[in-house]
């Protein structure tokens, strides 16, 4: 059983920045990727970025690529996001994801993910 809980979410004007960061605890010896969706109001839970484990290489949605770096800490066993030029459709509430091992789903899909945070809300103001 893996536990996520994230922090630094809140209210920003459009064109700032925030980061938010999300810590795993329990069994977390075999993690191989970590990531964030959203979701915003009335619309379906999408994938911002993930992070593989051990190679460290990124992946990003094309709507915040240019715009948000994911990171980690393995000593840690934490993962952050570090939003810049926010925008209003950033407005979500957003999930840490956590995988400890590939199952055959898209890295971009929410189905190859075993475990969730809670969710942090970001809210850009225009």
């Amino acid at each position: 059983q893996v536990h996520l809980v994230e922090s630094g979410g809140g209210l920003v004007q459009a064109g700032g920045s925030l980061r938010i960061s999300c810590a795993a605890s329990g069994r977390t010896f075999n993690t191989y990727r970590m990531g964030w969706f959203r979701q915003a109001p009335g619309k379906e839970r999408e994938f911002v970025t993930a992070i593989s484990w051990g190679s460290g290489r990124t992946y990003y949605a094309d709507s915040v690529k240019g715009r948000f770096t994911i990171s980690r800490d393995s000593a840690k066993n934490t993962v952050y996001l570090q939003m810049n030029s926010l925008k209003p459709e950033d407005t979500a509430i957003y999930y840490c994801a956590y995988a400890a091992t590939m199952n055959g789903s898209s890295r971009y899909s929410a189905a190859a993910y075993d475990s969730w945070g809670q969710g942090t809300q970001v809210t850009v103001s225009s």
